[in-house]
């Protein structure tokens, strides 16, 4: 298991599905409040808040809950003020560690991040300290079922997108950050809503670390997922197939 996969940059979860689901759902109501407020309610004139309900779909999250997520925005809920931060550090074996958060209190946020990071044989670092050694990119990927790997590649060229990954499984198409709206926006209309579309740290090399590593890593993304404020975690570890089946025996 790498700590990105060929397809995506979200790092390994586990727990009831039941909890996992309600957890995404929070994640996705506050990614479309924040897109919301930042511009108009109407999806048609806010790429932003167009792209965070086409996530929620992906995620078969409930249409009202969509709606009601727009509207809480829209009628200028005081409780919301959220905003972006990003955290960066070392995890255990040197693994460099990208954690992206929305919170109301950075304070409270910053704590949790950096109890999380020293209690699992980490250290928090100053902003930049490892995004460095990411790749910062538009992520937008559909079943391989919507087309051919020339009919996606033909049209994601078209849109604007820099890479297209094809397999039996799914087409991946990668895209500069800047050109993330365009591209997606492009491919919706030619294909429908994509199974996944967001702006990721991918790493341009992986760390290989050993059981006990991994298994500290592995309790160190437990701990940053249980956390309300985290919406992503990146890391560039690698764990071999062997320790894997190991650690989840």
């Amino acid at each position: 298991m790498a700590g990105h996969s060929q397809f995506k940059n979200i790092m390994y979860r586990k727990g009831a599905q039941d909890k996992k689901r309600a957890k995404q759902f929070a994640r996705l109501t506050r990614e479309i409040m924040v897109a919301a407020k930042a511009g108009l309610p109407d999806p048609d004139k806010n790429p932003a808040l167009r792209g965070a309900i086409q996530t929620a779909r992906a995620a078969n999250m409930p249409k009202d809950n969509i709606e009601r997520a727009i509207k809480r925005a829209a009628g200028g809920d005081e409780g919301i003020n959220y905003e972006e931060v990003r955290y960066e550090g070392y995890g255990p074996g040197g693994v460099a560690v990208i954690v992206e958060a929305l919170t109301d209190n950075r304070n409270r946020t910053a704590s949790e991040v950096r109890a999380a990071f020293s209690k699992h044989g980490g250290s928090l670092g100053e902003t930049n300290s490892v995004s460095f050694m990411f790749d910062r990119l538009g992520v937008i990927s559909y079943p391989a079922e919507v087309g051919s790997a020339d009919a996606v590649f033909e049209a994601a060229v078209e849109a604007g997108a820099s890479n297209v990954e094809s397999s039996a499984e799914q087409h991946e198409v990668t895209c500069d950050p800047d050109d993330f709206s365009t591209v997606r926006d492009a491919l919706t209309e030619k294909f429908g809503d994509p199974r996944e579309a967001e702006l990721t740290w991918r790493p341009q090399n992986t760390v290989a670390i050993d059981e006990d590593k991994a298994q500290t890593m592995l309790k160190l993304l437990d701990v940053l997922d249980d956390s309300d404020d985290v919406q992503r975690v990146s890391a560039n570890f690698d764990i071999s197939d062997d320790v894997m089946a190991r650690l989840t025996a």
